[in-house]
Formats: structure tokens, sequence, C-alpha cells
């Protein structure tokens, strides 16, 4: 398979670009003559002069920006060296035309060189050149913003991969910490949860390169979650699902209700001494959003919440990362607490997901 090399693409469609514009001005200009009077041989060949004049004059033109940076210049230098080589180019365009029907024997002293007939030719000159800064210009700036929205896709896109690969070893490390004081109490409880993180560990696996998911996956996933950590805790954890039927039409990022129902055991129900309670919500909006809340037992300090914030990246923070890279402001977070005995997360989600290529 022949290299990809989008300058080289660039380059070619700028020629091409340049070959047809000029050869079409020639054609327009021979048509149009040829059908008004009649056209020679020596006029035909003046007028496709002319044309590669312009071609040639717009390319130095062209070498000259790109050489001396103007794109880089603010917008009223820009405009203003812009005119002046309007001013400049339509000039010599005019020499230039005087000079092609001088060699061609096509010059007419008397009507070429009245006053009137040199300020059509300087303004029709400068129209045409302002055409061609104008479509170079769009190109240079929409190209440019292409590759700019590529460039960020490809960065949020490389950002959101690292974010995903940190809640693996941290999920692994829970997970085995909730079966690892099994083993030796009740081995037959032990297998179960073995065999509880086995699923888990499959799903994160086949999920990891997976931007969104069925809602239904990651809820599977959640409850294979939890039903180890009620082997673990025994009556000190209650779990409480309220999940609507619209909630499984929609996608979210994958490990996300699994980090944060994960949060509210080792943050909170883990610190009492009586256990508490773990409830799920789901429901959708009326805007086609999915309101996702998760209540546990406990208390949100604000002191301990910043540290976490300015860790190692895993839970909330990582959270609210992801959801801002994937929908940017169409997505919310919250974390807040409910009186003294509860904490309640609550996260929206959209249906249709900002898509990141």
């Amino acid at each position: 398979m022949a290299n990809f090399n989008p300058r080289m693409n660039r380059v070619r469609l700028y020629w091409m670009l340049q070959l047809l514009g000029w050869g079409g001005f020639a054609f327009v200009n021979i048509f149009f003559a040829s059908l008004s009077q009649g056209i020679s041989a020596v006029q035909l060949w003046a007028f496709v002069v002319l044309a590669a004049f312009y071609l040639i004059s717009t390319h130095a033109m062209r070498h000259v920006v790109k050489s001396y940076g103007w794109f880089k210049m603010g917008i009223f230098r820009l405009l203003v060296q812009t005119i002046l080589a309007l001013l400049a180019l339509s000039v010599v365009n005019v020499l230039a035309q005087i000079l092609i029907n001088l060699a061609f024997g096509t010059l007419n002293p008397n009507e070429d060189f009245r006053s009137l007939v040199i300020a059509v030719n300087l303004f029709v000159s400068f129209l045409y050149y302002a055409f061609w800064f104008l479509l170079y210009f769009l190109f240079h700036f929409l190209d440019n913003y292409n590759n700019s929205l590529k460039y960020e896709a490809k960065i949020n896109e490389i950002r959101l991969n690292h974010l995903k690969s940190q809640l693996n070893p941290h999920f692994i490390f829970n997970a085995l910490n909730s079966v690892r004081a099994l083993v030796d109490e009740d081995p037959e409880k032990a297998k179960s949860a073995i065999t509880r993180i086995s699923n888990m560990l499959r799903f994160s696996l086949m999920m990891d390169k997976k931007q969104v998911i069925d809602f239904a996956d990651e809820l599977s996933t959640v409850k294979d979650y939890l039903a180890l950590e009620s082997i673990r805790f025994e009556e000190r954890l209650e779990v409480i699902y309220q999940v609507e039927e619209e909630a499984f039409g929609y996608k979210i990022p994958p490990m996300m209700l699994q980090t944060i129902v994960e949060n509210g055991i080792k943050h909170g129900i883990s610190n009492l001494v009586k256990g508490g309670l773990i409830e799920i919500k789901c429901r959708e909006g009326l805007q086609e959003e999915l309101y996702i809340q998760v209540k546990n037992s406990g208390y949100l300090n604000p002191n301990s919440f910043k540290s976490q914030k300015e860790g190692a990246g895993h839970g909330i923070e990582n959270t609210r990362q992801r959801l801002k890279l994937l929908y940017g402001d169409q997505a919310s977070f919250r974390i807040f607490n409910s009186g003294n005995q509860f904490v309640i997360t609550e996260i929206k989600i959209p249906k249709q997901r900002v898509t990141l290529e």
C-alpha cells in the first residue's frame, strides 16, 4: 500500500485548482470573444498567456504569504497587507496585459491607453486577485481548522484511554481485596466470589477499547460487584435498584457507574460499623437524557474530596474528566451530602454522545 502523504495531497490539490481555475478563466474569455467578434489564433494565445501570467503571479504571491508568515499576523495587519498586495498585483497585471498585447501585435494605443480602459482593467484585475485571495485564505483556514479538530480529538482520545487504563488496576485491587477475607472463613463463598471477579475482569477486558457501552452491560457488572460486596459485608450492606425500562436504551462510558458505586462502598459504607445502603436510581429525562443517581450511606468530607481530586485521578475526578471529554457541556456531574447520613452522586448523560474520531 502506498504511503499517505497529506502534504503531497494538499500540494497536488493546490496545483489542480490553480490549473482548473485559470484554465477556466482563459476558456471563458476565448469563448465570449469568439461569440462577439470572432477570434484569431494570435488573440487566442494572448488570452492563454494572460491566464498563465495570472497563475504565475498568484503562485508567486502564495510563496510570499507562506515565506513571510502572513497567517500568523494580526487581522488588521493582514487586511492592510492583503489590500496593498492586491493593488500591486493589479498594477503589474495591467502592465503585463499591455506587454502581452504588444508582443502579439494586438495592442491598440488609441484604445488601450485611455484612462477609463486602464482604470477598468485595474478594477477587473483587482477583483480577480481578490477572489483568488479569498479562496486561498478560506481554504487555508478551513484546512487548519479541520486539522486542529482532528488533533484535539486525537489528544482527547489519548487522554480518555489513559483515564480508562487507570481504572482497571484500581478496580482489580478492590475486587481482590473483597474476596481475600473469605478464603479462610468460607471457601464456598470465596469460589463464588472468584467466579464473579472472573466475570467482571472479562467484561473489563472486552470493554477496554470502547468509549461507550450498553447501559444493561454496565448495570450487569455493577450487580456482580455488589453481589460480591454483599458476600463480604453480609447483612451490613443493603442494595436497592430503581431502574426505569427506558434507561436500557442508553449507552454510557464503561466502568462509570461501577466507579461511582465502588467509591460509595470504599469511602462510605466500609467506614461505618453498621454498614449502610447503596441505592441506584436511573430514569429518562424530558429531553432524552439519562439521569443516574447513586445514593450511599456516609458523609462527604470536602477536605478528603479535594485531596482525592488533586491525587492520582481515580474515582470521582476520573469520571468528571471522561464525561467532559465524551460529551462536553451536554453531560453534568455533581456529588453532595444529603443530610449527615447519605452522599448522593448525580450524573446526566445525553442520548446522542459526542464522537471522538
